[in-house]
């Protein structure tokens, strides 16, 4: 305050100095805001001007209005003075004459009273005598309330004169007319329809008549029980309300009787002294109500929960939930008629098992919406086949037949393509998944009167949702796909390579954008609960599924592929071959096939992603595993074959070089996982190719035209199929292993010229 008053540039501080203010406006402003500020402290200089008359006028005015009161009250006291002389005259002579009239009747006021005394005893006598057919005539009205405050009016003096003649005989009338009275009331008390508030008056009245509390409170609750249960009845015929309207009747009906039989029950039983029952009867009593109320709120919230389990999933669940809340809010405001029962605990079950419930709906529903999924997917996959095109005719039918039962080969070119059918069903699939889990959040508006966060049963429902709904999901997701990856299943193989992509993409951020959500939505740290699963456990088992489908794919492919090579081993005669003029056709087939194949990977993975590259369009001649075979080969061109030159001599050493090579060579794994790659798939599946053909050919004999046909197709697979994998030596190993076997079972073991052997390979 100091500082604001010393300042000499502050108008309202006593130390304001105009020079200096006005040297200041002019340094620091310019010439619109001088004039703007010249206009504003005219502007204020005119209303304080204008205050300052207001303020002197409004104060000349008041003083002039109170020195006119001032005077007026002068004169007013003058004549008040003159008026207050003459009440005091007239109030004297008021008492002076008021004693002359008391002492003139003193003696008159001692009859009256006498008189007035014996007046009112004659009207008792003729209320006394009169009670008997009173109290029938209003019993005959159904006026029973009544009748009986006649009665307690009377009772006190036919207590304490009844033994007299005069007043036995009205006694004795009014006991049996009582006696009627109470028989009538017990009636109406046990008959049904009758409403808790009838039922509660005539309890009252049964207790001023004398009736034993502990045989009227036990019946009372059975009666009311009666009543109850029909209230219950009639609501269980309500299927045609919404659920609103059906909790307002239970509400209006059930609950209202049930909160009036309660209160007066109380009123009757547990808040007054019976000096007529025992010291354990308030006890007793209370205890009886607790069972009662249990009783009849548990088989009301088992219809409202039933109700709710109709609704959940049908009807709309904002309503449902309204309604549920505006029993929670009733329940709530029960709970101080009854502390030993925690009514608001019971609403909360209810609606956490119409939570529950409705995960288990939208449960059912992801489950169908997947199922649907994955059947357009086949269908598609089906359409596209059938409408593969000219070119790919020969290529597709052929794939079909060799996968009976719907295994169909994938290496047709289909017209909707795979990327876009994975989208549609990752996509689809999340989007369900995110609607679901934010429909679920109505539970937790801040509008409800409940707060499932707050109660330990709604904070496992909470997880309940997560876990039971998204991580059952997604684990019945995975067992789904799972079914098809199985020896027994008959999936296409594009469905296997369709699943396997989206679980992957699942593992890859489908996962963690669902995990990351709810746990947002519901406040969950999944990371440090320790019953939560982690969202790295569902990523493993997307990853395992993923893997297993395309294991699946490659076993299915491999095996379809070794069909027809086993069967063009098995079903040629050997040993009476002609000369080799040609490839055999089924070679030629299994290259159109992988061909095929490649292309179809080629959609899904990108060149980028593989660790060697994508196609290769030259021959490597790096290997760690070249055997004796090609290391001879690789000192002739480039895809020239060591199978041309065995020579006499070699070949009676053949099996012993096989042996060594088998030795020093690493092993292959023909069955082992693949890797998510275009090279490493096809790579998997020529293996199979191989070692079945190996294996065929272990089983046959062959002459000497055999043994050169088995070799022009070998060299014919050596050149087409080394592009296709990331090691060619494995493809030299598998051919050599083939070679040498045909011609350990050869029984002319003389094998075609190189030159010829490539000649006819390149003319095919």
């Amino acid at each position: 305050m100091g500082e604001k008053s010393s300042n000499p540039y502050d108008m309202d501080g006593s130390s304001f100095d105009a020079d200096r203010y006005l040297q200041k406006l002019l340094k620091e402003c310019s010439l619109k805001q001088i004039m703007d500020t010249e206009a504003t402290i005219v502007r204020q200089t005119q209303t304080l001007h204008s205050d300052m008359q207001t303020l002197v006028y409004e104060n000349y005015n008041k003083f002039i209005s109170a020195t006119d009161t001032i005077r007026r009250m002068k004169t007013d006291f003058k004549s008040m003075e003159t008026e207050m002389n003459l009440l005091m005259a007239n109030m004297n002579s008021i008492t002076e004459f008021s004693e002359r009239i008391t002492d003139t009747l003193q003696e008159t006021r001692s009859q009256l009273t006498r008189l007035s005394g014996k007046h009112q005893l004659l009207k008792k006598l003729q209320f006394l005598s009169s009670l008997p057919a009173k109290l029938k005539t209003l019993i005959e009205e159904e006026n029973y309330q009544q009748a009986v405050q006649e009665y307690s009016h009377a009772q006190k003096v036919l207590q304490q004169y009844g033994q007299q003649p005069s007043f036995q005989g009205i006694q004795e009338d009014c006991i049996k007319i009582l006696d009627e009275l109470k028989e009538r009331l017990k009636g109406e008390f046990r008959q049904t329809g009758k409403s808790a508030q009838s039922l509660t008056e005539i309890g009252e009245l049964l207790l001023q008549l004398g009736e034993r509390p502990s045989s009227l409170a036990k019946e009372m609750l059975e009666c009311a029980s009666k009543r109850l249960h029909e209230q219950i009845v009639v609501l269980q015929d309500q299927t045609d309300r919404d659920m609103i309207e059906f909790i307002d009747l239970g509400i209006e009906g059930f609950l209202k009787d049930l909160t009036l039989v309660i209160s007066s029950y109380s009123d009757m039983f547990l808040t007054k002294h019976l000096e007529q029952e025992a010291d354990d009867f308030e006890q007793t009593a209370r205890i009886d109500l607790n069972a009662f109320v249990n009783r009849n709120v548990d088989e009301y919230l088992a219809l409202v929960q039933d109700r709710a389990e109709l609704e959940i999933g049908h009807g709309d669940s904002q309503i449902i939930l309204r309604g549920l809340d505006r029993l929670h809010r009733r329940m709530t405001a029960m709970r101080t008629l009854c502390r030993a029962v925690d009514m608001s605990k019971s609403g909360i079950d209810i609606i956490v098992n119409a939570a529950q419930q409705l995960c288990q709906t939208h449960m059912r529903s992801l489950k169908d919406h997947f199922a649907d999924s994955l059947s357009s997917v086949r269908l598609a996959l089906v359409s596209s086949a059938n409408t593969a095109p000219a070119g790919t005719a020969a290529t597709s039918s052929s794939s079909q037949s060799g996968a009976a039962g719907g295994q169909g080969s994938a290496s047709g070119h289909t017209t909707t393509p795979l990327r876009e059918l994975i989208s549609n069903l990752y996509i689809s699939t999340i989007e369900k998944v995110k609607g679901l889990m934010q429909d679920l959040l109505i539970f937790l508006q801040p509008e409800w009167s409940f707060n499932l966060k707050g109660d330990p049963k709604g904070v496992q429902c909470i997880e309940g949702i997560r876990e039971n709904l998204l991580v059952a999901f997604l684990r019945h997701f995975c067992t789904t796909v799972n079914g098809y990856g199985t020896v027994s299943s008959t999936a296409p193989p594009t469905l296997l390579l369709v699943l396997s992509k989206v679980c992957l993409e699942m593992d890859r951020a489908g996962v963690h954008a669902l995990t990351s959500l709810v746990d947002e939505l519901y406040n969950l740290d999944a990371e440090r609960s320790g019953t939560l699963v982690h969202e790295s456990e569902l990523c493993t088992e997307m990853r395992d599924s993923a893997q297993l489908l395309l294991d699946s794919y490659v076993r299915l492919q491999g095996l379809h592929l070794s069909q027809m090579l086993r069967k063009s081993v098995e079903t040629r005669d050997w040993l009476n071959c002609l000369e080799p003029r040609s490839v055999r056709a089924v070679m030629k087939r299994v290259v159109e096939e992988i061909s095929a194949i490649e292309a179809v990977l080629g959609e899904l993975y990108d060149s980028s992603v593989t660790q060697h590259g994508g196609s290769r369009t030259t021959a490597s001649s790096d290997s760690s595993r070249k055997t004796h075979f090609s290391i001879a080969a690789s000192k002739q061109s480039q895809f020239r074959s060591t199978w041309s030159t065995y020579t006499p001599q070699s070949q009676l050493d053949s099996s012993f070089v096989s042996n060594m090579q088998r030795l020093f060579s690493e092993k292959i794994e023909i069955f082992a996982p693949v890797e998510f790659s275009k090279v490493s798939i096809i790579t998997g599946i020529i293996k199979i190719c191989l070692k079945t053909l190996l294996e065929c050919v272990r089983l046959r004999t062959f002459s000497r035209y055999g043994l050169q046909q088995i070799q022009v197709d070998a060299h014919y697979l050596q050149m087409n199929l080394w592009r296709f994998v990331s090691d060619e030596n494995l493809i030299h190993v598998l051919l050599d292993e083939i070679l040498g076997s045909a011609v350990l079972r050869c029984l002319e073991p003389i094998l075609m010229e190189p030159n010829a052997v490539e000649i006819i390979c390149e003319r095919n």
